[in-house]
């Protein structure tokens, strides 16, 4: 009797196997085994009836599984002796993990790929990041509205749609932000975007140039950072006080800067609010120095102490103002929906940019935002978080006051989806290290500064939890605290 030969294989195993075709599973891992070089030219392979043996599957499984790498030219019969890898096959000459030769990423590549990253995680606990919660979101009403504009109009919620963004939409955010936030626009200055990044990406690839000044706050969002480096900017750090930007300073360092990053309403991360002196004075410079101003309005629907202040753009008679907003802190985060209110004179450049970048967000999606809006449950929305959020905040606020008492002090609190908590003698990445051991996710105020931190402190976002979560997360960091040392450095 004729013994079994040919190469041996592992026993099909793990998720993949079980998951999906077990027939696909074989062929790509024997094709993936050629092609890797583990399976050389000319190799003798187990017959159909040997390989079905040693994996556990049928012969037909096995059988299918060769003849498509026949088909494909990987595998050759060859008549009363066997089955081999092609004599075509060549093995690799270069790691596949390695970058081709000759092929380099580009400056503004080299700059993305430089970029630090902070890992998004799915399962929310204290203090991740800003955001909302989704549980208070009212699904029913959403599913509702998606069924009847499915209902209506099937086949155009299906089809392509306006790069500027669908039109009653428009008109539905600029309905809301004329009364909402005092922005002076019509539906034609707004363009619908998937996120508050993509209108910074668009801003800075429209309106700078490699080597171009640009005004960022200091400390300030990561995200605005990322985007004035990728476009070749020299960022120039403005310091951040109880007011807000520095205007004055942003003067001294770069009078002649062609844009400025700011998020007035609620300064990220510190919490300040622009005063409107120094507004009008970062109007005054930008209409003197011929410089545009991007407005971040990330969080400013939740303010739990006073009224929203109205946004710079509103005070702008020049046509200087950027003014950037987003569905993901106020509906939720998947929604991948944002806004961008630019000046009539930028509009088609904007649009012909959204374009070429992904053409525009599900038209669904924008339809049924607009029926939220309009039929009254977003502002029904908006108040029901507002007064949620603000039952968390005060919980946040009594939590650090009882719990890190001489250890830390709560900055501004009286607004937003995060606050900051200074501390006095411990260093912020240690803490945040500790905590994380914990179970406490908080990020070192030092991360979002651009060079040495003036300061220690730690970001937390407070609004997706619970009364109790928070109660629990700020004791734990309290331990956290008390074992990082006190060192600041």
């Amino acid at each position: 009797m004729k013994a079994p030969a040919g190469a041996l294989l592992p026993p099909l195993r793990g998720p993949e196997a079980d998951a999906g075709s077990k027939r696909a599973h074989l062929y790509r891992r024997i094709r993936s085994a050629i092609l890797g070089g583990s399976l050389a030219a000319g190799t003798r392979l187990p017959s159909t009836r040997t390989l079905a043996l040693d994996l556990g599957v049928s012969r037909t499984t096995a059988e299918d599984a060769f003849a498509q790498l026949v088909l494909e030219g990987f595998v050759e019969r060859r008549v009363g002796d066997g089955t081999y890898v092609s004599s075509a096959i060549r093995p690799p000459r270069i790691d596949p993990r390695a970058p081709p030769p000759g092929v380099a990423l580009s400056a503004r590549g080299a700059a993305i790929a430089a970029l630090p990253t902070h890992l998004d995680i799915v399962k929310v606990r204290p203090f991740r990041g800003s955001q909302p919660d989704t549980r208070a979101f009212p699904v029913r009403t959403w599913q509702r509205l998606i069924s009847r504009r499915l209902a209506r109009r099937a086949t155009r919620m299906l089809d392509y749609g306006d790069s500027q963004g669908y039109r009653p939409l428009r008109e539905a955010i600029a309905g809301y932000l004329a009364s909402a936030r005092g922005v002076r626009c019509t539906a034609d200055h707004v363009i619908v975007l998937s996120s508050s990044q993509q209108a910074l990406e668009l801003t800075a690839r429209l309106l700078l140039d490699p080597g171009d000044t640009v005004w960022m706050e200091d400390p300030g969002y990561p995200g605005a950072l990322a985007a004035l480096h990728c476009a070749g900017a020299t960022v120039v750090p403005v310091p951040v006080d109880a007011a807000g930007l520095d205007v004055e300073a942003g003067r001294r360092a770069a009078p002649r800067a062609r844009l400025a990053y700011v998020t007035p309403s609620h300064q990220y991360p510190l919490g300040a609010m622009l005063s409107l002196q120094r507004r009008l004075a970062l109007l005054d410079w930008a209409s003197r120095a011929g410089a545009v101003v991007v407005e971040d309005d990330y969080d400013s629907e939740y303010t739990y102490e006073n009224r929203p202040t109205a946004a710079i753009q509103g005070l702008d008679d020049a046509g200087r103002v950027v003014y950037v907003g987003t569905f993901t802190k106020v509906l939720y985060p998947s929604i991948r929906l944002a806004y961008a209110i630019v000046p009539g004179g930028l509009v088609d450049a904007y649009v012909r940019a959204r374009r070429m970048v992904d053409g525009h967000p599900p038209v669904l999606i924008q339809a049924v935002t607009a029926d939220f809006i309009e039929e009254g449950h977003f502002g029904a929305h908006l108040r029901s978080t507002r007064t949620l959020y603000a039952e968390r905040r005060a919980a946040l606020i009594d939590a650090v006051r009882a719990e890190l008492a001489g250890e830390g002090t709560l900055g501004p609190a009286g607004a937003g989806l995060h606050a900051v908590v200074h501390l006095e003698r411990r260093s912020d990445v240690a803490v945040a290290r500790r905590a994380l051991a914990l179970g406490v996710d908080v990020r070192p105020l030092s991360a979002f500064h651009h060079g040495p931190a003036p300061a220690s402190g730690l970001v937390l976002g407070d609004a997706a939890l619970d009364v109790r979560d928070i109660r629990d997360g700020v004791r734990t960091l309290a331990r956290a605290v008390a074992s990082a040392g006190s060192d600041r450095r």
